[in-house]
């Protein structure tokens, strides 16, 4: 198997998910593909006046069950097959969370810190002006992703706006609050996250507040999560990586030194008074908790088994490949698939969407005591499941009970619609 394929590996934990509960085969081939895949050159104005071609994606995986939702990226390394992949988990990602969307995914093949903000500006729009006959608030709803941001989304809803001929605030999520963004949207990942691993720490008989925990990244969501297990939990952070490496140490990392050292040398790995460690190393720390909050394919077949923690929580998309996943459950480590930990985007972009189109704004803490209440639901959902198998002498993972729900509930509406 192509373990650096994101698309064939979400094909293969759908195959797995599908065998175990006996997907009726039109649905599972309906399932197995993209509804739409469109891909454009978009020209952009750069500083110095020429024009430059830049390879642009928007994939439409299902909408049985509403409108397509998923972020826009701009990375160097974008490809088809990891939009896809991404469209993919987005469709099981609402469903699991049981909101009405469907899954959608965009990106752009370009380098961001080689571009000043009137050529990013300049590439959003012409995105917006290339793809906008697709979007739209009851179509398919974009949102930040990798090196894409707040202003770039408003730049989108902006151009956007001027296509249709009036404000469509709906048409995007993920905005700034001037923009009628979400109370509490920019640390929703992270937070969501942290609602499941407060429910999982429970059957893993984990202390949170003594418990030592292990990040990969310190971007959006690795910063965030380092910010806030130490608030909800108190929990000792003893490692953590950025793309340049990182730092290890026994008593515990400082928030504010990492920021400052971030900011002052471009990499966390510069901290003083720490141990110097690979991303490669973070895995096989002895920690109580592993939170994986980078990119795909880190965890794979060389290194899951070296893995010590007791909880693997997947804040990233598609951290774990599917080799790796069998080998951690084997080893009875909770591995909590990423399609649930890191919903909490995607659920508050909803709220976002919902205050949008009715015009009524709710507070930052009606915002989190409603994702609360979805998170844990999700994560109950998913024990349930488990458990449910395990009464029919069959044992699965978390991932796979999170992929029959999903599964259970978009092809039910695509069975009552009659697409098959």
């Amino acid at each position: 198997m192509d373990e650096l394929n994101p698309f064939l590996i979400s094909q293969i934990q759908l195959d797995k998910a599908a065998e175990i509960m006996n997907l009726d085969k039109a649905a599972h081939a309906i399932l197995r593909e993209p509804m739409r895949t469109v891909e454009m050159q978009i020209p952009v104005k750069m500083r110095d006046n020429s024009t430059k071609l830049f390879t642009g994606f928007r994939v439409l995986y299902n909408n049985a069950r509403g409108p397509g939702k998923g972020g826009i990226r701009f990375h160097p390394q974008e490809n088809i097959n990891t939009v896809k992949a991404l469209s993919a988990w987005m469709t099981w990602k609402t469903a699991l969370a049981n909101i009405p969307y469907g899954g959608s995914k965009g990106g752009v093949v370009c380098d961001t810190k080689q571009m000043n903000d009137i050529e990013l500006e300049n590439l959003s729009r012409q995105y917006i002006r290339s793809f906008g006959s697709l979007l739209g608030p009851k179509t398919d709803i974009p949102a930040p992703d990798v090196y894409t941001t707040p202003q770039i989304m408003a730049w989108m809803d902006d151009e956007y706006s001027k296509l249709v001929g009036h404000n469509e605030f709906g048409m995007i999520t993920g905005k700034p609050l001037e923009l009628w963004g979400s109370e509490g949207r920019f640390d929703s990942t992270a937070l969501g996250g942290m609602y499941v691993l407060r429910e999982l720490s429970k059957l893993a008989g984990i202390d949170l507040k003594n418990a030592k925990i292990a990040i990969q990244g310190f971007g959006n969501a690795g910063n965030f999560a380092f910010s806030l297990v130490k608030k909800l939990f108190g929990s000792r952070i003893v490692a953590i990586t950025d793309s340049s490496g990182g730092v290890y140490s026994e008593q515990g990392l400082d928030y504010e030194k990492l920021q400052n050292t971030k900011k002052q040398t471009g990499t966390i790995a510069n901290y003083e008074n720490a141990e110097k460690i690979t991303n490669e190393q973070l895995f096989e720390i002895d920690a109580d908790i592993i939170i994986p909050a980078a990119i795909e394919n880190q965890i794979t077949k060389q290194n899951a088994d070296k893995i010590k923690a007791k909880i693997v929580l997947e804040l990233a998309n598609g951290p774990v490949t599917p080799e790796a996943n069998d080998i951690l459950f084997e080893k009875n480590i909770y591995d909590a698939p990423d399609f649930l930990v890191n919903s909490g985007g995607v659920i508050v972009s909803y709220f976002e969407w919902v205050q949008n189109i009715n015009g009524y704004y709710w507070t930052e803490d009606e915002v989190y005591k409603k994702l609360d209440a979805i998170m844990t639901k999700s994560f109950n959902d998913v024990i349930n499941t488990q458990k449910k198998y395990q009464d029919k002498s069959r044992k699965i993972d978390m991932r796979s009970a999170a992929y029959i729900i999903a599964l259970e509930r978009v092809a039910a509406t695509m069975k009552i619609r009659g697409w098959y």
